[in-house]
């Protein structure tokens, strides 16, 4: 029978890809801390394997700004400050503010049904003292908020800040901040927005939901 050749193949993950999705977890929770040196041939190793395909996976950890590379010197994780939430949480708040307004205007009603559960789940991690389970339900209602804004560019930076926000909740903190009910009441003002279609209002207080959290954050942190 005849076989067409253009179609769409099987994705296969590739070792590179494998090195750097491990590495970047590991630097995100803390396993590989900051300012710690990384060598090549131990990383191979641990991952079962070669040499090239980790330093592959580096190279694209320094662009996303978790490893600093100082050829013929080593390669280290990067350190993180405390003065950088005040860079990384506002630049979101902005992001996710245009991803509202976006969303406010195309969502449906079924959407803001599902939205509204997450919210339930979120409210109720809460409630229930499970900090790592409050912060991804508050991650994925952000997240599908994004979804819905359909914006590519907008999606790959959101993804990439929230890997650093991410890295100081656990790194300093070793768990989530505590979520509050306040967040809670944030998501269901900024889901009575979208029922009236108020894109203004959606972006307000989807920026009110980050800046918040950024300034309980901060205060938290010590170093």
């Amino acid at each position: 029978m005849p076989i067409p050749s253009n179609y769409a193949k099987p994705i296969r993950t590739s070792a590179k890809d494998r090195a750097f999705s491990q590495l970047q977890r590991w630097i995100t929770d803390g396993t590989l801390e900051p300012g710690e040196k990384l060598t090549d041939a131990e990383l191979a190793e641990a991952l079962g394997v070669s040499r090239t395909p980790i330093r592959e996976a580096l190279q694209l950890l320094e662009m996303q700004g978790l490893v600093e590379m100082h050829p013929g010197v080593d390669t280290r994780v990067k350190k993180i400050e405390k003065n950088d939430i005040l860079k990384l949480y506002p630049t979101m708040a902005v992001l996710h503010g245009l991803a509202a307004e976006a969303a406010a205007t195309i969502i449906i009603s079924e959407q803001i049904e599902q939205l509204a559960a997450i919210n339930m789940q979120f409210a109720k991690a809460i409630e229930a003292g499970q900090p790592y389970q409050a912060m991804e339900a508050d991650e994925l209602f952000h997240n599908m908020i994004v979804d819905i804004a359909n914006n590519s560019y907008l999606s790959s930076f959101s993804a990439s800040l929230q890997i650093h926000i991410r890295r100081f909740k656990y790194v300093f903190l070793k768990r989530p901040v505590n979520a509050t009910e306040a967040s809670v009441q944030e998501h269901a003002d900024m889901l009575a927005a979208f029922e009236r279609r108020d894109h203004e209002a959606a972006a307000a207080i989807m920026k009110q939901n980050l800046l918040r959290p950024m300034n309980e954050l901060y205060e938290t942190i010590e170093l």
